[in-house]
Formats: C-alpha cells, structure tokens, sequence
C-alpha cells in the first residue's frame, strides 16, 4: 500500500529540481550575454585603437603607397575619425581646402624602417600649394639636427622635366634632403592645397603621386 503523504514529499522535491534547473539556465543565459558583451566591447577597443595607430576612421581612399580620408574634413565623420584627431590633436583639412595623404608605408608595401634610406620621387597632382612633411605615427614633428621636417612646392629643387627626389636620410645627403633623426619610426604627410583632385569623387591613380623607394640599410 502507497501511502498518500509520499505524493506531497515527491512533488516538492520535483519543485526544487525545476526551481534549480531554472536557475541554471538562467544563469548559464545571463553568461552568454555577458560573453557577448564582452567580445563586443573588446572588438570595438580593437578597432578603435587601429584607427588612433593607423588613420582617420573609415571611408579611407588609397593610391599606392598613399591613403587619404576625404570624410575626416566634412561635418559628418564617423565616430573613430573624432577619436583619432581627438588622439593626435590634428585640425583636418576642410573639403574646401585640399587633400592630405599619408604614407606608412614605402611603394612595395613594406613599413618604414628609420635604420634605412628612402627616395621620395615623381610628381604630385595638379595644385596650388603642396607640402610634403615627416611626422612622428603620432603626427608630431621629428627632432632632427637640421631642424627641417619638411618641404613646400615653392622652396623644393626640381629636375628639367619638373618632377623632383627627396633624400630621407638620418645622414646628410645633397639635394632635397628630410633627416630622419634619431627617430625609431615615421610617417609622411602630403598636403595639396586648392586642387582640383578630390578622393571623394575621382579613382586616384599611383602614378600621379610620388612613389616612395627603400635604399641602403644600416
């Protein structure tokens, strides 16, 4: 014979099983959430520190060595854009004003390396005013012994055909010479003022801007 008091006993304890198959999964649920959260917050650091490293957000156009931002001059740039001039302290230029370049790199794709030379050469595109700058990742001016970190399209030397060559160099060298200094690494900033060339609306082509070759190493 079954006695009926066992009924009560059974149900309660099937209770307490639910209750805590119940709380396990809610908190194996609230976990995956916070795991996700996480990865989402982890991901959006990692991006946006590449975009304090690297450049201005998104919308970046390239031409061979070169990447400009048209965006990072209008009112509506993206978020990572603010962090990065935020970052740096870097006025952009206007739409209205030009178009700024960046190089990190050399023509064949390689990252600069301050213990070698390089030989900045070629043309730029059709412009007012151009200044051709060596900056710091940071978008600091270098210290340098010469107390030069740049060049303008009115001072620079040019060959018969109009094109010119820049030395980068930590040693003297003739000519249009940028030394590096004792920095361990650096960017190059080219600036056209009042072109016509607008990244935003035209395919930029390599050849129209100056090719950037790695020499001897140390």
């Amino acid at each position: 014979m079954v006695e009926l008091s066992s009924f009560p006993r059974q149900d309660a304890k099937t209770s307490r099983e639910n209750r805590k198959t119940g709380l396990r999964e809610s908190v194996a649920l609230i976990g995956k959430f916070l795991l996700v959260g996480c990865a989402g917050v982890l991901l959006g650091l990692c991006i946006t520190f590449a975009t304090l490293q690297h450049g201005f957000g998104f919308g970046a156009v390239t031409a061979g060595p070169w990447t400009a931002w048209p965006k990072s001059g209008a009112g509506n740039f993206d978020p990572y854009a603010r962090a990065g001039l935020a970052h740096s302290g870097e006025l952009p230029m206007g739409a209205s004003e030009g178009v700024s370049f960046i190089a990190h790199d050399d023509s064949a794709g390689a990252a600069f390396d301050a213990n070698c030379d390089y030989t900045v050469s070629g043309e730029t595109p059709k412009a007012r005013h151009w200044t051709l700058t060596l900056l710091s990742p940071g978008g600091a001016l270098l210290a340098n012994a010469a107390d030069r970190n740049g060049f303008t399209s009115s001072e620079i030397l040019r060959s018969a055909d109009g094109g010119f060559t820049i030395s980068l160099s930590r040693s003297a060298r003739p000519g249009n010479w940028l030394p590096i200094g004792a920095a361990k690494t650096f960017i190059l900033d080219l600036r056209l003022y009042e072109t016509e060339l607008s990244p935003a609306t035209v395919a930029l082509d390599a050849a129209n801007l100056p090719t950037i070759i790695k020499g001897a190493c140390r």
